[in-house]
């Protein structure tokens, strides 16, 4: 007589610390330090310092360690894409994610009950890290940062050919781009050389560590130079990659009458961009848009979904619609890296 699978709800939960897998005895992207935890992404949010035992992609791991030191954890456990690792009775594989380089889904097999933890996901092409890849799952957690029918992102090659377009224009500007340190920098500057610029681009120190990491792991960025230090007139008609706060800071103040621009697709709000001071918006996103959440919940097919980290209830609605039984998780502490 055969034992029926268990149903994912009853060994894998949402606690304090983030969401917990019982058999297994270990959280997903912990929110303070707890002895074993399986990560996701670097992004500070979901990679947070402290823990004990850290089970993540070689990438990840490399990541942790360059923003946390000896902090990234106790013991460092690496898990190439698609190799499976037994967690007491928990078969755990990582897959990619294609949000930032290393990224990965959590898939966890009990019992011939399987639960995929997508972790920040988008579908589009990017040079920079390995595609998302579908897997089947009784149960589906997904993210949905921009789970809203209005974020519908526009391809990558239109908003880098707005930022050319301009530089060609205003060639006395420096051209401020915000981005954050890890994947939208590098993806940014991937994006310029697909599009033709050989130009260097110049960059924040803040942002120059992760930037030479990509490099190390086999990630081609073309000529990136450090924009502190460099002489004002160098600057006049250059790109300059900075974090998305740089343009209120005394830093910027160096520069020669700088355009600013931010990478984002919060950018698709266009009362934010103007709140946020910025001439130029430019809507590249690490997240999947709402085609593309829609999309993969009708390509994953799971017996249930689970919806957090962004606006649930719309996709909640959708995912009914489709035919599908979903929830909200509602885990807090997780912000939009964005």
């Amino acid at each position: 007589m055969s034992i029926a699978a268990p149903r994912p709800e009853t060994w894998i939960r949402t606690t304090a610390a983030g969401l917990y897998c019982e058999p297994g005895d270990f959280y997903i992207d912990p929110r303070h330090p707890v002895p074993r935890a399986v990560i996701t992404h670097g992004h500070g949010d979901h990679a947070r310092a402290g823990n004990g035992q850290v089970l993540a992609t070689p990438e990840t791991i490399a990541i942790m360690q360059l923003r946390y030191g000896d902090g990234a954890g106790a013991v460092l456990q690496t898990l190439s894409y698609g190799e499976a690792l037994t967690i007491n009775a928990v078969v755990v594989r990582l897959l990619p994610a294609g949000h930032v380089l290393g990224s990965a889904q959590i898939v966890l097999d009990y019992r011939g009950s399987r639960v995929v933890v997508s972790g920040d996901y988008k579908r589009r092409a990017d040079p920079t890290c390995a595609p998302f890849e579908p897997q089947s799952a009784d149960l589906f957690i997904t993210e949905a940062t921009f789970g809203l029918p209005v974020f519908r992102h526009p391809p990558d090659d239109q908003e880098i050919d707005k930022l050319l377009h301009s530089l060609t224009l205003l060639p006395e500007r420096c051209h401020l781009v915000g981005v954050y340190v890890l994947g939208k920098c590098q993806r940014v500057l991937v994006l310029l050389r697909r599009a033709g610029y050989e130009e260097p681009v110049y960059v924040h120190g803040a942002l120059l560590g992760m930037t030479e990491l990509y490099e190390r792991m086999g990630v081609a960025l073309g000529p990136v130079l450090p924009a502190t230090g460099a002489p004002r007139e160098a600057l006049k008609g250059r790109i300059v990659l900075a974090p998305p706060t740089a343009p209120a800071e005394p830093w910027s103040r160096r520069l020669p009458d700088p355009l600013v621009a931010q990478a984002s697709g919060w950018m698709r709000v266009r009362q934010r961009a103007k709140a946020g001071g910025i001439e130029l918006p430019l809507v590249i996103s690490d997240h999947a848009d709402w085609d593309e959440l829609t999309a993969t919940i009708e390509e994953v097919k799971p017996g249930e979904l689970w919806v957090t980290h962004g606006a649930e209830e719309a996709l909640l609605y959708q995912a009914g619609k489709m035919g599908f039984r979903a929830r909200a998780l509602s885990l807090v502490g997780y912000e939009d890296e964005e």
